[in-house]
């Protein structure tokens, strides 16, 4: 049952408001505080899915509570209470962050109808947390090795700035995992992260991708379209394979970087952009520089910091954390209980040679636990984990 607070000064104005909601099918619980002060102190030391506060009270006023409840709790929509004087300042209360205003006395639809749309915001707010949560989980790093550790710090230090970052380490080791910690701790976290594969995208149409392109452009380009370096902007875009990019649009590329500016392909407009680059590549980009296939200057605009995500078979003691971690990932996945893995299981595991790193032990738990037994043993490893 949704909970609401009305702070207001007037007796008979709490009292009608108070009847008017509770009377309302019994669908929400209403809690009355008769000044800013006590208003604020109930807000702090309790949760309310929504707050009806007048704007003219002795002690505190509307737009002091509005001003504290931003700061303290943001998620709480504020519906705020004004006479026929105050329509300015309920106006103002809007700038301030206010969902809404009522007039005095207030008419019953109206009131009806703002608590209502206020409170939907408030669940789709919550909402939004949860599947950001369970978004932001997909992409947890997991592992306590001194080489995972080490990177954590860095993401930490690195991604407050707004500093690029280019991320190297064989395929299959988490790259993309570095890339959306550096977002969700970023400044930018709100904006959209935008990714792109740049490895699996012909030559042809990478520009096209990154930049869009005009109608006409070229034959299949029958209408304008926004390439991703629009759809990041005030975000970040995570150039993964960037060592597979082609030099011409590496040159276009190199561009954005130094100047903030992006051409549609077939246009003569340039378009602002305001967009945080962060690069992924299993390649040795400095040989590519000799060998002529990658741009120095566009290297050292990437690398202002360089993370290197290190093999599995360099951190092997994360193993059994990454084993428990994937088979509850699995047996969520699949709607079935966990399984366990023997003390023998994990140690077999541990002493495999992965060369196909995090990817290829997520693949092997799966199999041991769609073919091995009820509780994964070392025959099992043996029999369906071969090499």
């Amino acid at each position: 049952m949704p909970k609401i607070l009305i702070i207001e000064d007037e007796a008979a104005i709490r009292r009608v408001l108070s009847k008017i909601l509770s009377e309302e099918n019994d669908t929400y619980k209403v809690e009355e505080a008769e000044d800013g002060l006590q208003g604020l102190e109930k807000i702090k030391n309790e949760d309310y899915d929504l707050v009806l506060c007048d704007i003219k009270m002795p002690k505190m006023d509307g737009e002091e509570v509005l001003e504290a409840v931003k700061k303290i709790k943001p998620e709480i929509p504020m519906v705020m209470i004004s006479g026929h004087g105050d329509l300015e300042t309920a106006v103002n209360t809007m700038r301030l962050g206010a969902f809404d205003y009522i007039s005095k006395p207030p008419d019953l639809n109206r009131l009806l109808n703002t608590v209502r749309n206020a409170l939907d915001r408030k669940q789709l707010v919550v909402e939004n947390k949860i599947l950001k949560k369970k978004v932001s989980k997909n992409y947890e790093m997991i592992g306590e090795s001194g080489a995972i550790n080490q990177i954590k710090e860095m993401i930490d230090k690195v991604a407050p700035t707004e500093a690029r970052v280019l991320i190297t380490g064989p395929n299959g080791t988490g790259k993309e995992l570095v890339a959306h910690q550096l977002h969700e701790k970023s400044e930018r976290s709100a904006a959209p992260l935008i990714e792109v594969n740049c490895a699996a995208i012909p030559s042809e149409l990478i520009e096209s991708e990154l930049f869009g392109h005009v109608k006409g452009a070229f034959t299949s380009a029958v209408k304008d379209r926004a390439g991703k370096f629009e759809a990041a902007d005030k975000g970040t875009i995570f150039l993964d394979e960037i060592g597979d990019m082609s030099l011409s649009a590496q040159a276009k590329v190199l561009r954005a970087l130094q100047e903030n500016m992006i051409t549609r392909v077939g246009a003569d407009k340039d378009i602002k952009v305001d967009v945080r680059v962060v690069a992924a590549t299993n390649k040795d980009l400095k040989k590519e520089i000799e060998e002529g296939r990658f741009r120095e200057d566009l290297y050292h605009r990437l690398a202002v910091i360089l993370i290197k995500v290190p093999a599995l078979n360099d951190r092997r003691e994360d193993i059994p954390l990454l084993i428990t971690h994937f088979a509850e990932k699995i047996a969520t996945e699949q709607g079935s209980t966990c399984k366990k893995f023997s003390a023998q299981a994990v140690k077999l595991l541990q002493e495999y040679d992965w060369t196909g790193n995090i990817r290829e032990l997520r693949n092997v738990i799966e199999r041991l636990i769609i073919l091995g037994g009820t509780e994964i043993s070392e025959s099992d490893v043996k029999m369906f984990a071969s090499k």
